[in-house]
């Protein structure tokens, strides 16, 4: 059984051309025909820092809801974060998520294990029981505090030949913040977060990456100070990645209103930092863009700044947004956008995102739609992006041979 796609390009370029695909392979028979004119095929994409919510807060997401959304998104392969309940750190309690992964995902999804014990900082989980399982160890949502503790991890995680994936806030500069310590926060009578709080424990761990030889990967970073640093520690010959999120590289604090969709963990900053990262984007020091796809439920979402949980959703807006604010206006090539979202999170990560074996994305780049959160198969709704007039409708994304999203109205 197999299908043949026709009349698409390849990354958006050269002449429309027909694949047939058969058993996740290119070749052989096939019983199916999507035809698809003048639109564009890529590798599948692949994101690193995703929230299913399963186990334990299904009222947010389910893996069968949010891969259903990666899908639609354009994604084949997404890495799920820990912070559930129960916490993955242990064999058993990974089992559970597990379970979940493989009765209801659409798509692959490649579970992260916890650093710590509940991710609460104090002891080091059961990294060597679940190593073969995960794709790398995070306590995201929180930053481990300790800087032994940081430097054990990782030593840890170097001989099972695991990357540590590391959300970096140090608690004691938050300060009760919740959005950027900028002009807004000023103007407007909120408490902020300073940029340090980020990179300050960067520049911790990056000196404990060079120290111990660990891969090192840091997560949604948000500041200008952050690009440099990683910059030069990837001119040093540190073994160090970093991703970036969307609606960093979009928006600043000058775009933010008083609503909880503005609110997110790092938060929106200045738009001197937005430029930062843009750069860093275009020079190589950002390896790749991520979404942190984090639904909560409305109530949740509608507290106001203060109030709010953190977390916005992003995995089916993800690529139409960058599409139309960097592609399209020259910031960076379509083939860049393709590294960022697929290529390089790939390689990386130690996943296939290849055509040939049936991990692709079609995308039809001249549907020119608004953003409407009721339209999202994610149950979470809260997105800065709304009503934002974006270019490029996915059409159909393929994981491992399987059709894991179709739009029937092509």
């Amino acid at each position: 059984m197999g299908f043949t796609v026709k009349g698409c390009k390849i990354n958006g370029q050269g002449a429309p051309a027909d694949m047939v695909v058969s058993g996740g392979v290119f070749g052989g028979a096939c019983d199916t025909v999507f035809e698809f004119n003048n639109c564009a095929v890529f590798p599948g994409f692949i994101d690193v820092h995703v929230h299913l919510r399963e186990p334990g807060f299904s009222y947010k997401e389910t893996v069968e809801t949010g891969t259903k959304a990666c899908a639609r998104g354009g994604y084949t392969t997404v890495c799920s974060m820990p912070n559930l309940s129960p916490v993955p750190d242990s064999a058993e309690h990974l089992d559970e998520q597990l379970k979940l992964i493989e009765n209801d995902a659409v798509i692959a999804v490649a579970p992260y294990g916890a650093i710590t014990v509940g991710q609460n900082g104090e002891e080091l989980s059961d990294m060597e029981a679940m190593a073969d399982k995960v794709c790398a160890f995070s306590d995201d949502g929180k930053g481990v505090q300790s800087e032994d503790m940081m430097r054990e991890a990782m030593i840890r995680a170097k001989k099972l030949g695991k990357m540590i994936v590391a959300h970096c806030e140090d608690n004691s500069l938050l300060r009760g913040g919740y959005i950027h310590d900028g002009k807004y926060a000023a103007e407007h009578g909120h408490r902020g977060i300073c940029s340090e709080s980020e990179w300050k424990p960067i520049e911790r761990d990056l000196k404990l990456a060079a120290e111990t030889g660990c891969a090192y990967h840091v997560c949604h970073i948000s500041t200008k100070e952050s690009v440099e640093l990683i910059r030069k520690a990837k001119a040093a010959g540190v073994d160090v990645t970093c991703e970036t999120a969307p609606h960093y590289l979009i928006l600043s604090d000058k775009d933010m209103q008083e609503h909880g969709r503005f609110k997110m963990n790092p938060p929106l900053r200045d738009e001197s930092d937005r430029l930062a990262l843009i750069e860093g984007i275009c020079d190589g020091t950002i390896d790749m863009i991520a979404t942190d796809h984090a639904p909560h439920s409305a109530e949740e979402k509608g507290r106001g700044l203060e109030k709010s949980a953190m977390g916005i959703v992003g995995i089916e807006t993800a690529f139409p947004l960058l599409y139309t604010h960097l592609v399209k206006t020259g910031v960076i090539t379509l083939d860049r956008l393709v590294e960022l979202m697929s290529t390089n999170p790939a390689k990386r990560f130690g996943f296939d995102n290849s055509i040939e074996n049936g991990n692709f994305t079609v995308f039809n780049l001249d549907s020119k739609y608004t953003i409407n959160p009721d339209d999202f198969l994610s149950k979470g709704r809260a997105t800065p992006f709304e009503g934002y007039e974006v270019y490029g409708e996915c059409l159909m994304t393929v994981s491992s041979g399987k059709t894991a999203w179709l739009k029937e109205d092509k």
